[in-house]
């Protein structure tokens, strides 16, 4: 499990003093990114927890086998699930051409999540934490559950203790590539130590910040909904399944019965078939049982 490297990517923070001016008058969002990606995976979540699904529409794009994303139509049946599809908002065909709508043009990275003013043609944010607190509060004149705050001022504290904790550690640490048995032992070490702190915490508290669900939650349920599915399989964190921590995976069913945004599906496909070099044959294993619908609810 050495990182990835990656051409450095310009960040568009949220300029939360112009967006809430904004809005509700002017101000027309559209959120887009890929269904793998854990990291975008949280402003879906955010938006459906503040009852923003009206407020701000989604276009997903897909990941495709040159690194861009890419706005197609795709037969899978959606039901209430966020499926990719076409950039209904701005008609354009890739994300990259999406970016390209702001008034000075853009040539670098493009990546997921980003929120636009469609009227504007400006990016808002890329960067996804940025948006879920804008979610979170920015945006409550849109919201249908206003009073809901993921970010209480009591645990702003508490909340970034566990956020250094959680992005290094898990977030990141799944993704962490060794190219040394030696590296390798101390990245899944790492990890895991986490992992089996986490799960004893949670043997007291429902929440990482007790019995408050709150953004910190968020960032951690992203990635253990992918845990079985992918990392133990691809990336080789294999030292235990998340089904072996009856507290952590207990906290990931409570979450996803709280929030249901998570397309098994597409996740699999995305990681297997085409987001990354890591299985040439493009066979996506069998879905494991505890990840299966009935067993989540």
């Amino acid at each position: 499990m050495g990182s990835v490297s990656s051409t450095p990517t310009p960040h568009f923070h949220c300029p939360f003093h112009l967006v809430r001016r904004m809005a509700p008058r002017d101000a027309f969002f559209i959120s887009t990114w890929a269904c793998p990606a854990p990291k975008a995976h949280r402003t879906l979540i955010v938006r459906t927890l503040k009852g923003l699904k009206d407020a701000v529409s989604v276009s997903v794009a897909s990941p495709e086998l040159d690194g861009s994303w890419e706005f197609r139509h795709r037969d899978i049946p959606d039901g209430d699930r966020v499926v990719p599809g076409l950039d209904n908002a701005n008609g354009r065909k890739t994300l990259r051409h999406v970016y390209r709508l702001r008034r000075w043009g853009y040539d670098s990275r493009s990546t997921v999540s980003m929120l636009l003013d469609v009227e504007r043609k400006e990016v808002v944010c890329n960067e996804s934490y940025d948006i879920i607190e804008l979610f979170n509060l920015g945006l409550n004149r849109l919201a249908k559950n206003p009073d809901l705050d993921l970010s209480p001022l009591s645990l702003k504290k508490k909340i970034k203790d566990w956020n250094q904790i959680i992005h290094s550690n898990v977030n990141n640490g799944v993704y962490r590539f060794a190219q040394s048995q030696q590296a390798y032992d101390s990245i899944v070490n790492e990890l895991f130590s986490t992992l089996d702190m986490v799960d004893d915490h949670l043997g007291s508290f429902r929440y990482l910040c007790g019995d408050v669900l709150t953004l910190a939650d968020i960032c951690l349920f992203t990635t253990l909904i992918r845990f079985d599915l992918v990392y133990n399989v691809l990336f080789k964190c294999t030292k235990r399944k998340l089904i072996e921590y009856p507290n952590l995976h207990a906290y990931m069913r409570d979450i996803h019965q709280v929030a249901a945004t998570c397309n098994f599906g597409a996740i699999m496909d995305g990681y297997y078939n085409i987001l990354f070099p890591l299985n040439p044959s493009s066979i996506r294993p069998a879905m494991p049982s505890d990840c299966e619908h009935e067993f989540l609810f």
